[in-house]
């Protein structure tokens, strides 16, 4: 792994390439019905074995005719007609046409469609006001997806279009990764679950909420282990029991450096740690380890995920670090994500040194013209701050004081937030 830097963080693109880089996926496959296949990874590349659309087709209602029969105010004979499922089956000679739907398939001897309202009929005899070209309003048959194509590939989180798209293709079942198996638990004293009576000091936990929620969006199995006391003994047990049902642990809370924050020192003793602290604010408390000491009760060692407890903290470094890893693991295939350039609606002062993500509004005003702007609220407590924004605005941690009307990075929430 890459070393900190003088501060003793390590960079957030550091941090990034360290996790994509130290992870893979080395999940089973099974096959399941097409219409469970919603949000889950394909594990094999699917090739088309038939064309789509499966024969020349009218994309216009109209008549179907030779193009070379046809110039300015010519008159052909209606022979027959074409239906979507319904397909004419005589010939078509010189100076005759049939009518034809959208949908329908071609027949052999035409080469052109005239939409009708180029035309006029009386009784079978049919009016063309201009010439017609070859191919017009005709769509070929493998035009949208051809014998052999490859139309999806291994590592695709398959969309409500794919599923559609497959459909097309006559498949009823595919290959796709088992879901990643990911135990979340939360660890504080002050912890409290909703609906219990508030001990004194105490909050109502959230962080397990929203984390398990992130996770479940994005398909993986969670096994949810609810509120850990601040104890050695209590943290490592459920470390030990997360490890034999799961690929990867996610903790929140006891990871920073206080007298209770006993995650680092339980990890190091049953596992390791690969990093420890990143320069990103919020959620500098951000653990990537593994429980290589546990081996022996599982296929694999699990990965470790320590985020932070501050809630904000707690969200930012699971959407930012953990998830593209999540998904690597998962078996999908990891591309960046979107950023656009915006100007900002008002500067704010700021001081460098860390990777920020600012939750923020991307507004449009009638003009077109798009603007970003910083929530009001932007500590790690405030997990209103998600609520009212839409993105993050992602300012480079050598970056200081920022102006108004100042290009700023813009990322609209992933996936997992929205």
């Amino acid at each position: 792994m890459d070393c900190c830097d003088a501060t003793g963080l390590l960079s957030f693109e550091k941090a990034c390439n360290n996790l994509i880089n130290d992870v893979n996926c080395t999940l089973d496959s099974e096959d399941i019905p097409l219409p469970l296949a919603l949000n889950r990874i394909l594990a094999t590349d699917i090739r088309a074995s038939l064309q789509v659309p499966a024969s020349d087709n009218s994309a216009m209602d109209g008549y179907a005719l030779r193009a070379g029969d046809v110039a300015a105010n010519t008159c052909l004979k209606l022979v027959g007609q074409s239906y979507a499922g319904h397909p004419y089956s005589g010939r078509i000679n010189p100076g005759e046409c049939i009518r034809i739907m959208t949908g329908a398939v071609m027949p052999t001897d035409a080469d052109a469609v005239e939409m009708q309202e180029n035309t006029s009929a009386t009784g079978d005899q049919i009016y063309f006001s201009k010439p017609v070209k070859p191919g017009q309003h005709v769509r070929r048959a493998g035009e949208d997806i051809d014998r052999g194509d490859t139309v999806l590939t291994a590592g695709r989180r398959l969309t409500p279009v794919d599923i559609g798209l497959l459909a097309s293709l006559g498949i009823t079942s595919l290959r796709v990764y088992k879901p990643l198996r990911i135990a979340v638990f939360s660890s504080g004293d002050e912890l409290c679950s909703p609906g219990a009576t508030l001990t004194p000091g105490g909050i109502y936990e959230s962080n397990g909420f929203v984390i398990c929620a992130m996770l479940r969006k994005l398909g993986f199995d969670v096994l949810d282990l609810g509120i850990i006391v601040d104890t050695e003994q209590a943290i490592e047990d459920a470390f030990s029991r997360a490890a034999e049902n799961s690929d990867v642990i996610i903790s929140s809370g006891g990871v920073s450096v206080g007298d209770a924050d006993y995650i680092k020192k339980v990890l190091l003793k049953i596992g390791e740690i690969n990093f420890w602290k990143v320069a990103i604010k919020p959620g500098k408390p951000f653990v990537y380890g593994r429980l290589g000491k546990l081996a022996e009760k599982t296929a694999a060692p699990p990965v470790f995920f320590g985020l932070p407890g501050n809630p904000v903290s707690a969200v930012v470094t699971l959407d930012q670090l953990a998830i593209p890893a999540l998904c690597k693991m998962a078996g999908e295939q990891v591309k960046p994500r979107l950023q656009i350039q915006a100007p900002l609606a008002h500067g704010f002062k700021r001081h460098s040194g860390r990777t920020e993500f600012l939750r923020g509004q991307l507004s449009v005003d009638d003009q077109g013209n798009a603007t970003v702007s910083a929530s009001t609220a932007q500590g790690s407590g405030i997990l209103s701050s998600f609520t009212e924004s839409n993105g993050y605005i992602v300012i480079p941690r050598e970056k200081g004081d920022l102006q108004a009307g100042e290009l700023v990075a813009f990322q609209p929430y992933d996936r997992a937030l929205r």
